[in-house]
């Protein structure tokens, strides 16, 4: 959150008229909403994940958009792709991450091959981005890097065993991105959505509160782009709760959930 007599902490982007946006995850949910989103506010938008056909959907009828599919999780893919992309757009403006695995599980349900999965997924394939992308934004004095965390990464909850930590990990990278690139003219957007009805969440058997359309979440990351934040969490109802039980001492914390959320 910005306060008014402080300026932003990144350089707010509102005209998306030209800009070439490279959307990681882009075949369903937030990324799809984001990639439908900045296409119609005029943005060239590159969209990847492993599905082509879910990439292609996204991408019908509009001119704009370039589909490149590879997997996440392969660095040499990405070396892949990043070729094949300098040679067409050679100035990325914006990198969004949104590829993500959830699977809901308490601690002792969680096994350890499906954990690096996971791992590989949320957390890894993001520093293989970086590793590619990183080199050319710094070489070029400029572009921006958006994460996708989760208010899961907050505080440690139940259903989360995995995704949470991973979550947790990303919040931690993009404030230690922020202030090594910040100088750097490279801006770094955390977001930290609540619950929004995507293909993870469907997964879950419990009451979501404040639950989210992927529109709903595009939107509110765009607006908080707009205003130069650096952590983008919504809806803020639900969310500013969990930040206020994150600043509780463990023993309060730990009642809260006992009481409210632990099944």
């Amino acid at each position: 959150m910005n306060l008014p007599f402080l300026p932003p902490l990144n350089r707010p982007i509102r005209d998306w008229q030209g800009k070439t946006i490279w959307i990681i995850g882009a075949s369903s949910g937030i990324g799809a909403a984001l990639a439908q989103a900045l296409l119609r506010q005029g943005a060239h938008v590159i969209l990847s994940a492993r599905r082509l056909e879910q990439l292609q959907l996204v991408a019908a009828n509009h001119e704009q958009a370039d589909v490149l599919p590879f997997d996440v999780t392969d660095q040499a893919a990405w070396q892949g792709a990043s070729q094949q992309l300098q040679a067409r757009h050679p100035s990325i403006d914006l990198v969004i991450f949104c590829a993500a695995k959830y699977q809901p599980e308490r601690s002792w349900d969680v096994d350890a091959n499906d954990a690096a999965a996971t791992l590989k997924i949320n957390l890894e394939s993001v520093y293989h981005g970086l590793q590619t992308v990183l080199p050319h934004m710094l070489k070029r004095g400029s572009g921006g890097l958006a994460i996708l965390a989760s208010v899961a990464g907050y505080v440690g909850l139940p259903n989360a065993s995995v995704y949470g930590p991973s979550k947790a990990a990303l919040i931690n990278l993009s404030e230690l991105l922020y202030s090594d690139l910040h100088q750097k003219n490279i801006n770094v957007y955390l977001v930290n959505p609540g619950f929004v009805r995507t293909e993870l969440t469907d997964k879950n058997n419990f009451d979501m509160p404040a639950l989210q359309t992927p529109e709903q979440a595009a939107d509110a990351i765009l607006q908080g782009i707009a205003r130069g934040d650096f952590e983008i969490h919504f809806p803020k109802r639900f969310t500013l709760g969990l930040k206020l039980l994150q600043m509780l001492p463990y023993r309060c914390r730990f009642a809260l959930i006992r009481r409210f959320v632990v099944a």
